[in-house]
């Protein structure tokens, strides 16, 4: 794995813990999330254009596109899974069931669908990583929450797949915004459609754009990362920002039951990154 990758990829861990506090302590995450997508590609649009023009304006081909397009409907499922969960859940206990199923689906299809191979120090953290996950989720049950924290997991586990396609087909950041595009269209057309209030972009206009450009800037941190690393290694290592969630559920919020046990997995998850790091 390129060493440029893992700060890169923790970053955006840590970009996308934050953005996902805040989408949590809305009243109406779905709406926050539409406003912040869109803002998003707005504020994307003006780097990117230039990155393009000084790249010598990089196509993509009509397999990106259409990957694009169907990563961008996957996350409008996730969007709307995520802000479900959000709104039945607390955030230490939906989060890490959401990004803890995810890097376990993306490794397999990682490995067995597009045929990646990975060293076996890499193969060791990624276990270890994929351990810890699992150890530091939130022993609570997380009642009706569950379900669409679960399905949120399979839908990043199916848009990383198609992302991890996609962005190699062409330039990452032209990929990136394009769904990023779409995405801010299936929002927009969803929340008009079923009548979700404060979905207009003036709403909260400061949160609105704080979570987008963190949203934004960590998801293509993860493009950039996926096009030049194995989605085996990046799918988990990306979800470190579940050690983040767990301290602070511990130390914050006062949820000591299964402490040890989570700080094992918290362990674990560092022990993986640095095999990751080594490989």
């Amino acid at each position: 794995m390129p060493l440029a990758v893992l700060p890169l990829v923790l970053l955006a861990a840590v970009l996308h813990a934050a953005w996902n506090a805040l989408l949590k302590a809305s009243e109406n995450p779905l709406s926050l999330a539409t406003r912040a997508l869109t803002w998003g590609t707005l504020v994307s649009l003006p780097p990117i254009a230039a990155a393009w023009l000084l790249t010598g304006r990089p196509g993509l081909p009509l397999a990106g596109w259409l990957l694009a397009l169907a990563s961008a409907f996957l996350e409008l499922i996730y969007f709307i899974a995520l802000s479900t969960a959000y709104q039945r859940g607390e955030l230490s206990a939906v989060y890490p069931i959401a990004r803890g199923t995810a890097p376990l689906l993306a490794v397999l299809v990682g490995l067995l669908l597009l045929g990646e191979r990975l060293h076996a120090l890499a193969i060791l953290g990624v276990i270890a990583l994929l351990g810890g996950i699992w150890a530091v989720r939130r022993p609570a049950a997380a009642g009706s929450a569950l379900w669409p924290a679960v399905l949120t997991g399979v839908m990043i586990a199916a848009y990383t797949s198609l992302d991890r396609v996609g962005v190699r087909l062409g330039s990452p950041w032209v990929y990136g915004w394009l769904l990023w595009l779409f995405g801010a269209i299936f929002l927009i057309a969803y929340t008009r459609v079923r009548r979700i209030p404060r979905a207009r972009l003036t709403d909260e206009l400061k949160l609105s754009v704080s979570v987008g450009v963190l949203m934004t800037a960590a998801y293509f941190m993860i493009l950039f990362a996926l096009s030049v690393a194995p989605l085996a290694i990046v799918a988990p290592l990306r979800e470190s920002a579940i050690v983040l969630v767990t301290a602070w559920g511990i130390w914050r919020l006062g949820e000591r039951r299964g402490a040890w046990l989570r700080l094992g997995g918290a362990l674990a998850i560092l022990i993986g990154i640095a095999l990751l790091t080594i490989s």
